[in-house]
């Protein structure tokens, strides 16, 4: 009988030590999230100002209302245990976290998060923003919607037959695990580069819709629709570069002053984007696949909000991140055509009353 008593007195105490691990379990800094953390101090106030809402989200209120309904359904957890984060909070530690770059542990004490959870949030908030957005904000544009845009590059940058520009971007990553000298560049940063690399394929594989070969203004001879890209780049079927800086003739100086005026606009984007994701401004220290999450996050959100909210100056300061990619094989055909729209260039018909003037 007493040893009978004994043992129960020893699985009470066993469950009592239990239960007070359990209740230590929750840092005091999770417990006060009710009362203590931004979403309640800050989201109010925030609604009710739009300029700090703009300059905390990086987006409108209306932009960033829209986005919560094209997601919401996609961001609801339920828990028997506890009382689950709402899409909205979950949202705005995303958003926070690719507007400023600040660390999983930084926002752990503004929104009274546990870390782990934090970074599943960003995660799942980077990859549903993703997969609810693409679509929309990177579309495969049918033939129409391609001719619009060149004939956006003909009014703005006096380059014909221009149906975009292509360029890259290393963004600065803390070296993941087992990463090794995979991620090391010729900068000397890890990194991995952003670029339209599926856009390129698809050009090559003409598995786009553009248009057909067009004369350049004020000519007859149908010319290729093309992307302008950087030195970087090969020359090849769709894609047009500079001419090399060696042996540079009046011609080619004047080309590759057109086609530069051309490129600065995938440049301006890059800037932008970073200037407005500001994650984009540390290396970013999370797993690879995670960092790709986020990149992709910020590609869509960037269409998403410029074509709601337009450009802010702010975000437009500083250009930065430029760089160079591997090679692509040079297709000798485009030599001759690059060669022809040289010549248009310096033609009455194709030149510009300033291009002389920007070369000296």
């Amino acid at each position: 009988m007493r040893r009978a008593i004994i043992i129960a007195a020893l699985y009470y105490l066993s469950k009592r030590k239990k239960k007070q691990r359990r209740r230590l379990h929750v840092h005091p800094l999770i417990e006060q999230r009710a009362v203590a953390r931004e979403f309640v101090t800050l989201y109010g106030t925030l609604r009710a100002d739009e300029t700090k809402f703009f300059n905390y989200f990086r987006m409108s209120t209306r932009t960033f209302d829209e986005l919560l309904a094209k997601t919401d359904d996609k961001l609801v957890h339920s828990s028997l245990r506890r009382v689950p984060i709402s899409p909205i909070e979950r949202r705005m530690v995303t958003l926070r976290f690719l507007a400023t770059g600040r660390t999983y542990t930084g926002l752990q004490y503004s929104f009274r998060i546990g870390i782990t959870t934090i970074s599943q949030i960003v995660d799942e908030v980077c990859k549903v923003i993703w997969g609810t957005l693409h679509d929309e904000c990177i579309p495969t544009k049918p033939s129409d919607m391609w001719q619009e845009i060149a004939n956006g590059f003909l009014q703005k940058t006096n380059f014909p037959n221009c149906i975009g520009a292509i360029d890259s971007k290393h963004i600065r990553i803390i070296n993941p695990d087992g990463g090794g000298s995979m991620f090391y560049n010729c900068k000397k940063f890890y990194s991995i580069v952003l670029l339209a690399i599926t856009l390129y394929r698809s050009l090559e594989n003409n598995t786009l819709i553009i248009p057909g070969p067009k004369p350049l203004p004020g000519t007859n001879p149908p010319v290729e629709h093309v992307v302008v890209g950087g030195g970087a780049f090969g020359i090849s079927k769709k894609i047009m570069k500079p001419y090399t800086r060696t042996n540079m003739t009046y011609k080619k100086k004047i080309f590759n002053y057109r086609l530069s005026r051309s490129r600065r606009y995938i440049e301006l984007t890059f800037g932008i984007m970073s200037n407005k994701f500001r994650v984009f401004h540390t290396p970013i220290n999370v797993g690879f696949n995670v960092t790709k999450n986020i990149v992709k996050a910020c590609c869509v959100l960037h269409n998403f909000i410029k074509c709601r909210d337009g450009y802010r100056v702010e975000n437009t300061l500083t250009i930065e991140g430029m760089v160079e990619i591997p090679t692509i094989p040079t297709n000798r055909f485009n030599n001759a055509l690059r060669e022809h729209f040289a010549e248009y260039f310096l033609s009455p018909i194709g030149s510009v009353s300033w291009q002389e003037s920007c070369i000296f």
